[in-house]
């Protein structure tokens, strides 16, 4: 006999999306970016992305006991997330680490997708950060090479190191050494412009997140250098992918913009007082462990809520 009454935990939503439909929209998003990647930096790039999705799908198949390896799909977009994080040929060792690290602590511990408190991509790359920074750091950063997919390796800094002026450009188009994912705003943006349209996410986020960056690069060095922030580094990719992400960031409007400024803020910290060249990783996970804090100061009062009289 089909069930008539299906009795659930709240939210109660009827919605015609799944979480695999909105993971396989955020697959396609990141596709631009993921093309770009490899048009730069040929196949090494492509190895590295392959190794971070394959070990973040076995790591989570194995610790759900699950014959289904793609599953809902979060895996798969945790791998390509954390691997656009990444310089473009890291060992591919610390590659599957940031993975099941990112499964395992950053998502399953704390019960599995939508339990989680920080972002499993961001965990996985903070964690290489302390352990292994040597491979995240330093002379790593591939000299981008377009059409030449098996180029030999050749280094150069990232723009974020190099004290020389970068053109504004080149950090637009991607032609320029960084992570994967860092490199072009132009296919970030051609990417996440699938998501918006798809309603996935909301403007605030990246805009407050963009915004302060922009400000704060405006103030301490003038134009260029508000443009030169925005665009350098994982500030783009961190507020369009990152920070973005439904699961660990305020579901109300307000919440939102104070979620995406607080994350541009540290991030600009970070970048002009701390001893880290780059701060995004930190600014988001900062602000997701203030994501219940934020949604329970911003939550508006219930339908009918009367202030209580003093008299």
């Amino acid at each position: 006999m089909e069930r008539k009454l299906i009795v659930s935990s709240s939210p109660h939503l009827k919605s015609p999306e799944d979480i695999q439909g909105i993971m396989i929209d955020v697959l396609i998003a990141l596709i631009p970016a993921a093309l770009m990647a490899v048009f730069l930096f040929g196949y090494r790039a492509l190895i590295t992305m392959v190794i971070a999705m394959v070990a973040a799908m076995a790591a989570e198949a194995i610790i759900l006991r699950k014959g289904d390896f793609f599953g809902d799909g979060s895996a798969a977009v945790t791998g390509l997330l954390l691997a656009m994080t990444l310089p473009p040929a890291p060992p591919w060792w610390v590659v599957a680490i940031g993975s099941v690290i990112a499964i395992a602590i950053g998502k399953q511990v704390y019960g599995g997708l939508g339990s989680n408190i920080f972002n499993p991509a961001l965990v996985g790359r903070a964690v290489l950060v302390v352990s292994w920074g040597s491979y995240l750091a330093g002379d790593v950063w591939l000299k981008p090479l377009p059409f030449a997919f098996t180029a030999d390796l050749v280094t150069k800094a990232s723009p974020l190191v190099a004290e020389q002026a970068t053109s504004l450009l080149d950090l637009f188009i991607g032609t320029v050494s960084g992570s994967l994912g860092e490199t072009s705003a132009l296919a970030l943006i051609i990417g996440a412009a699938w998501l918006f349209y798809k309603g996935h996410i909301d403007w605030r986020i990246p805009g407050g997140f963009i915004g302060i960056v922009f400000l704060f690069g405006l103030c301490s060095g003038g134009f260029y250098d508000g443009i030169f922030h925005v665009l350098a580094g994982g500030v783009m990719l961190g507020a369009l992918f990152m920070a973005t992400d439904m699961v660990t960031s305020p579901v109300t409007p307000v919440g939102k913009l104070i979620f995406g400024t607080g994350c541009g803020l540290i991030t600009m910290l970070i970048r002009l007082f701390g001893s880290l060249p780059e701060g995004v990783t930190f600014g988001i996970l900062l602000m997701n462990g203030l994501t219940p804090l934020i949604d329970n100061l911003t939550l508006p009062k219930r339908f009918g809520e009367v202030k209580k009289s003093n008299a």
